[in-house]
């Protein structure tokens, strides 16, 4: 038979296992990602600029156009995963 004391130790023990942690590793790859994101717009940026007053080649600002939108369009298929993700949870029965 199971008592209230049984039931309630494994409602904490379970808790815990499900448990998000903070400061996980995860999490920080996400916030080093973000970084990396806006570093490699703030170079476009950079290059654009430097093209406009002829110290960047074109060639440059190419190949940097292309790396940025290699990395949005990667952007834009994780946050599209994420939404898809959320709007799952939501559908599920309570």
């Amino acid at each position: 038979m199971i008592s209230g004391l049984n039931a309630a130790n494994a409602y904490s023990a379970a808790r815990t296992a499900v448990a998000p942690q903070q400061g996980s590793e995860a999490l920080a790859r996400v916030g080093q990602a973000a970084e990396d994101f806006a570093a490699q717009m703030a170079q476009v940026d950079q290059v654009a600029a430097g093209s406009m007053t002829g110290q960047t080649s074109t060639q440059q600002l190419v190949q940097t156009i292309a790396e940025a939108e290699l990395t949005m369009n990667t952007v834009v298929a994780i946050r599209d995963k994420v939404v898809e993700a959320y709007q799952e949870i939501l559908r599920m029965p309570v």
